[in-house]
């Protein structure tokens, strides 16, 4: 089974850190209705599904997925680019010790999970403004023994690597080619984004599923006409926060 985790919004989540984006104003009561959809979303498609309560004093911890990368055999906890999101990881920490044993990005070493696109046992990991070249090199003397290959893949224009590519199955990858270095992905499929709606390549397969945000339905009809299922949800109030739909969740089996 899949565990997915999940943690509530923070009450300050309008003091997100914003590199790409200008702020705007979330409404706090949408961004707790959307999340409780993707939850029943998830929960629906099969997912065993952990909400964590919010943090108070941390606007962006929603974004789960940046605090750890869980593989089969080891929970990675991550050192942030980011310095003020760095106490996310406290609590979660202690929940993935259940799970598995733990190791750690630390030192001068940062990366952050949304940064890493798998694919069976190979990690591509992007070199970004969150994740550097210590971080990627700590990754891979961490899950090589465990008969991972690590990538690293150049990324511009955008906060990780998954907010401009994610691994969608059958050998394809949803990609907006103006942001990521797709040359590390020789070998697969490419399927561009609508040049409209360069933020719709983050997107996450369940279940036979793709997963990604509502505000992108031209890619939408772009995956549907490849002959992949897909289903839209609405998250347009963490859009405003910088961030997409795999962020709001750390899935892993359990």
């Amino acid at each position: 089974m899949l565990t997915a985790i999940t943690r509530r919004v923070s009450p300050c989540i309008g003091k997100c850190e914003l590199t790409y984006l200008t702020r705007r104003p979330i409404d706090i009561r949408r961004a707790r209705q959307q999340q409780q959809a993707y939850e029943r979303l998830l929960s629906d498609l099969g997912l065993h599904v952990i909400s964590l309560p919010a943090e108070q004093e941390l606007p962006d911890a929603v974004f789960v997925e940046d605090t750890a990368l869980v593989t089969d055999e080891v929970a990675i906890i991550t050192t942030m680019g980011c310095a003020a999101r760095r106490r996310e990881v406290d609590s979660i920490s202690p929940l993935l010790e259940k799970y598995r044993r733990l190791r750690s990005i630390n030192g001068a070493g940062v990366l952050e999970g949304g940064d890493v696109v798998q694919v069976g046992h190979t990690l591509f990991v992007g070199i970004s403004t969150r994740t550097n070249v210590n971080g990627i090199a700590q990754l891979n003397e961490i899950v090589t023994p465990y008969g991972y290959e690590v990538r690293p893949v150049q990324v511009k224009g955008c906060l990780h690597l998954s907010t401009g590519c994610g691994f969608i199955g059958h050998n394809t990858i949803l990609a907006n080619p103006s942001w990521v270095d797709l040359s590390p992905f020789e070998g697969f499929e490419i399927i561009n984004v609508s040049p409209s709606e360069p933020w719709g390549a983050n997107a996450r397969t369940l279940a036979d599923h793709v997963l990604i945000s509502a505000a992108s339905p031209q890619t939408a009809a772009r995956l549907r006409e490849r002959g992949f299922r897909v289903l839209t949800v609405d998250i347009s109030e963490f859009e405003k926060a910088e961030g997409g739909l795999t962020c709001l969740t750390l899935i892993f089996k359990s």
